[in-house]
């Protein structure tokens, strides 16, 4: 505990040139700054992009087929071949670990497009068919009516779920979709919901992603002829496994069942989406040590700066270092006084600018929550209790750093030679 004395000497020492120790502490005060900034910063674009991730099962990837690069069992290489709806059961039974196996079929995109007719108006969008499980694998919020089941699947019902742009296309403003017709490639299926895609990826979730509409896989296999062929694949791993691990084993599964040469690599083409992810975890954990290294750099100037002037502190008080040390005072009381101003001085300009820190990060949240941040790749700038821990111990470790060398000095100062200093 120190003493009044001690206190009222630290600010008056601290006070007798106030805009020398002010533009000292400011060193201290914006490496602060940038520190919680910084990793305020990397924080908003993580939240940002993990929203885009948000109600998506990450632990995903998405299979299609590719010509062979190899040749295998008397077929040459270059040729092509399909997935079965057969391969979907084969995966199933025989790869463990696997949360859902989705089948789809696609009019459109890739697949070459194709007309949507209600009444007078038509548009190109892109037709799936899907099982009901997609809609737990792709984020989705259904706005209206229902999503596909098991009964649509069963009874190959022509129903048909569609996004919002759909919709806002062939629909007026306020006219109810639901129970109505529209014809896909002159088939008629009948609009039984709606649904809003939320984003993907933190890629923004733009009017393209509600342009889509969904059926039931086993109506559209018959109404547009796909017969028994599945155009790609969907597929989930359980939580206490990674699709990125299991995928070699679907791999494995497919090639035998199509005779594919079991080292031909690229007959199956597939997105991992689990990997991907990844990518961009340890791309955050990159960001935070580059916050932490540049914040730290910038605040190591400051310290430099406090040093500096603890020393001529220490210098154009040499009179009175004499005198106390003539009167008995010890190496350790001098060494304690300088370390404690050191110390004063870069808690209270570290303090200032966690507290300038927040504003301007209190200001930015504010703005952000006054708009929507549902395409937003950047929301909720922030810093954790334990940031502020640590950078109060960088503050300490700091100051005390800084007066280190200042407090030898001081110490070593003979008390006939202070005394004699002028």
């Amino acid at each position: 505990m120190f003493s009044r004395d001690k206190w009222e000497e630290i600010i008056e020492s601290l006070s007798a040139n106030w805009f020398r120790t002010f533009m000292t502490a400011f060193g201290v005060l914006w490496g602060i700054f940038i520190l919680v900034i910084l990793l305020a910063a990397g924080k908003g674009l993580e939240n940002g992009i993990k929203q885009g991730f948000s109600g998506m099962a990450t632990n995903s990837m998405f299979m299609w087929t590719q010509n062979t690069s190899k040749s295998y069992k008397g077929m040459p290489k270059g040729r092509h071949y399909n997935f079965k709806i057969g391969d979907v059961q084969a995966i199933k039974d025989n790869v463990n670990g696997l949360r859902f196996v989705s089948p789809r079929n696609q009019l459109g995109g890739f697949g070459g497009s194709n007309n949507v007719v209600r009444g007078l108006k038509s548009g190109a969008f892109n037709v799936y068919g899907d099982y009901p499980e997609i809609i737990k694998q792709q984020p989705m919020d259904v706005t209206s009516g229902r999503f596909l089941n098991y009964n649509d699947i069963k009874e190959k019902r022509k129903v048909a779920i569609i996004g919002e742009g759909v919709r806002n296309s062939l629909y007026d403003y306020d006219e109810n979709a639901l129970g109505t017709y529209i014809k896909i490639n002159g088939v008629n299926f009948q609009v039984i919901g709606t649904y809003r895609k939320k984003s993907s990826g933190g890629g923004g979730n733009s009017e393209e992603d509600q342009k889509e509409i969904y059926v039931p896989f086993t109506s559209f296999s018959q109404a547009f002829n796909m017969g028994e062929v599945v155009g790609w694949m969907a597929i989930t791993a359980k939580d206490d496994y990674s699709i990125t691990s299991l995928k070699s084993d679907v791999f494995e599964v497919v090639k035998k069942r199509h005779d594919i040469h079991p080292e031909d690599d690229r007959a199956v083409g597939n997105f991992d989406l689990y990997q991907e992810f990844n990518k961009i975890t340890g791309l955050f954990t990159a960001l935070n040590f580059v916050a932490y290294f540049v914040g730290i750099l910038v605040l190591v100037s400051g310290i430099i700066g406090i040093s500096n002037i603890m020393l001529i502190i220490v210098k154009e008080r040499t009179n009175e270092i004499g005198v106390r040390r003539a009167l008995g005072a010890s190496p350790n009381s001098i060494r304690g006084q300088v370390l404690m101003e050191s110390i004063v001085l870069t808690i209270i300009s570290g303090m200032a600018g966690i507290a300038l820190a927040t504003g301007v990060l209190w200001g930015i949240n504010a703005m952000l929550d006054s708009m929507d941040s549902s395409e937003m790749m950047f929301l909720n700038p922030s810093v954790n209790l334990g940031v502020v821990v640590i950078a109060l111990l960088i503050l300490v470790v700091s100051g005390l750093l800084a007066g280190l060398i200042p407090a030898q000095n001081a110490i070593k100062i003979k008390p006939v030679d202070a005394l004699r200093t002028e």
